[in-house]
């Protein structure tokens, strides 16, 4: 008899959004309470399989939300690509969804092809706090500054050892990073803060944000941060803000593999 062959197999990217108040964050555990089990059980109910196995484009923690995370799988099965989004959603709860899917080739890998990672943080500036919003925002009661935020910010942009803002579970192998962008805006009561990376250590958005208010509401100047960076330690940071209002933006990929920048799920964020 000839020997059996493999069935040929397809490579699968996904754009998925969650809110993740609900959930232990994205990698799988033994408990099955992160979106990670969520999606993978939802795909191989779909697509009547052994169980499908994802990887993805950056972890997130619990409670943080995910505006386009992206993963990819393989598949011997033939679907077209609007199938793999309606089959898969059909399966999963309100507060996860697939938001598009595309046939990659195989070269393609959602981790190590992604040449930036954002992230968005929404803050409440409100004597009250969040009700409507709660889990979706961060909140500050006391009023802060725009410009020595900005000016703060600024120092952190470039290559620099983050090891100040690093948590002490940390898995990644350097604290080296490049930070590419800060952008920092206010629309009435609610700031948005935007950050865009290499890649991020583990906590590193939350610590920054707690520097960040620090300064914003005077009780540091701007110059601290540089302070903080340059101390390469955790003690010298303020401690790590809420996950509430922290959004994984998506990776961004070469063009070259056709993947959408965005999701509609971007446009409802301040």
């Amino acid at each position: 008899m000839p020997p059996l062959t493999e069935p040929s197999r397809t490579r699968v990217a996904l754009g998925v959004s969650y809110n993740g108040r609900a959930y232990d964050g994205w990698q799988s555990q033994p408990g099955g309470r992160t979106v990670q089990d969520h999606l993978e059980r939802a795909l191989t109910q779909f697509s009547a399989q052994d169980p499908v196995k994802t990887l993805c484009a950056g972890r997130t923690d619990a409670g943080v939300h995910g505006l386009m995370q992206v993963v990819h799988f393989d598949t011997p099965l033939e679907r077209a690509e609007n199938a793999w989004v309606r089959g898969t959603n059909s399966f999963l709860p309100d507060n996860i969804a697939v938001q598009w899917a595309r046939h990659v080739p195989g070269s393609f890998h959602a981790r190590a092809s992604a040449r930036s990672r954002r992230y968005a943080y929404v803050l409440l500036e409100s004597p009250v706090r969040p009700s409507v919003d709660a889990g979706q925002v961060g909140w500050v009661f006391r009023p802060l500054a725009l410009e020595p935020m900005v000016q703060a910010a600024q120092a952190l942009v470039g290559e620099h050892d983050f090891t100040s803002f690093r948590a002490a579970q940390c898995q990644a192998h350097s604290p080296v990073k490049h930070l590419m962008r800060v952008d920092i805006a206010r629309r009435g009561d609610y700031w948005r803060f935007e950050f865009e990376a290499s890649a991020f250590l583990h906590h590193m958005i939350r610590n920054i944000m707690g520097c960040l208010i620090a300064i914003g509401a005077g009780n540091r100047p701007a110059a601290w941060m540089t302070e903080v960076l340059q101390a390469r330690s955790r003690d010298a940071a303020a401690p790590t803000f809420s996950p509430d209002g922290l959004y994984f933006l998506g990776p961004v990929y070469d063009a070259t593999f056709g993947l959408p920048e965005r999701t509609p799920a971007f446009d409802w964020l301040p």
